[in-house]
């Protein structure tokens, strides 16, 4: 039985430190390569959170090409019978985007540390200075639908009362009042969340305990279908942990957010 069984979606600093020897751990971190040299969680792999998106506009949130997938993934030692815990040093957007690419390949055994880098830092836990160097070898991976809402489904889904749409982007850009695409706004029916307003800035940047409360006020509630955005499913990534590590059966991630959606001729959109 893995060292990790019976611990929720969401871990703390304590019950990652007392794994860090688990055959079965994949540690990732998610920060950037000047941060992960100055120190990071000993045992951790380093990835670059550009390689997590296609990175290509108009919409460089979308999935990686199924290549660049196996070829992370093969780095990382990639196994049926791992165990994922991965951090950032932001709050959880790099983190939760990396979760759904564990959901994109049908792998659910994973973790978040909740608070990431700052939650570690903040017990005075033990940093590395020693990269962890990548795997060699191929993988082939199975690439999964279900947890992204493509342009086309979730524009068939506008108007369902089962269907919440949370934007993760900030009260202007949902507005019409930050422009970053052809077209201003926000998708009809869309409730407006800022990620940053679901981290407690004074747990260390841990999700917000009222979390629940907060969504079951915006009518994003587990009866219906989430599906949550931002610009480029960066942001939205936190958004989706959330949703993911409350228990919400049917959550997707609609990864070309609003730099698919703002520059498409037939969207429609609201301010």
């Amino acid at each position: 039985m893995t060292a990790f069984a019976e611990l929720p979606l969401v871990i703390e600093p304590a019950e990652l430190a007392s794994r860090l020897g688990a055959p079965d751990l994949i540690l990732v971190d998610l920060t950037s390569a000047a941060r992960y040299a100055s120190g990071h969680i000993p045992g951790a792999y380093f990835v670059d959170p550009k390689r997590t998106q296609l990175g290509q506009p108009p919409a460089p949130g979308l999935l990686p090409e199924p290549a660049q997938l196996e070829q992370l993934f093969a780095e990382l030692g990639h196994r049926p019978d791992a165990v994922y815990v991965v951090y950032d040093d932001e709050g959880g957007g790099w983190a939760g985007r990396f979760i759904w690419l564990l959901d994109v390949i049908g792998h659910h055994r994973y973790h978040y540390l909740d608070g990431g880098l700052h939650a570690w830092l903040a017990e005075a836990r033990p940093l590395s200075s020693e990269p962890r160097a990548a795997q060699t070898g191929t993988l082939k991976l199975n690439l999964h639908d279900a947890p992204t809402a493509t342009r086309e489904y979730l524009q068939s889904r506008l108007g369902a009362a089962d269907l919440a749409i949370w934007d993760a982007r900030t009260p202007a850009e949902y507005r019409g009042e930050k422009v970053l695409a052809a077209k201003a706004g926000h998708i009809p029916g869309a409730v407006n969340f800022e990620w940053t307003a679901g981290m407690d800035q004074a747990r260390a940047l841990r999700i917000r305990q009222d979390m629940p409360a907060i969504l079951a006020d915006l009518g994003i509630t587990a009866d219906k279908e989430i599906i949550t955005h931002c610009q480029t499913h960066h942001r939205s990534g936190f958004t989706y942990l959330v949703a993911k590590a409350l228990g919400y059966p049917r959550v997707k991630a609609y990864a070309g957010s609003w730099g698919e959606w703002g520059n498409h001729p037939d969207t429609p959109v609201d301010r």
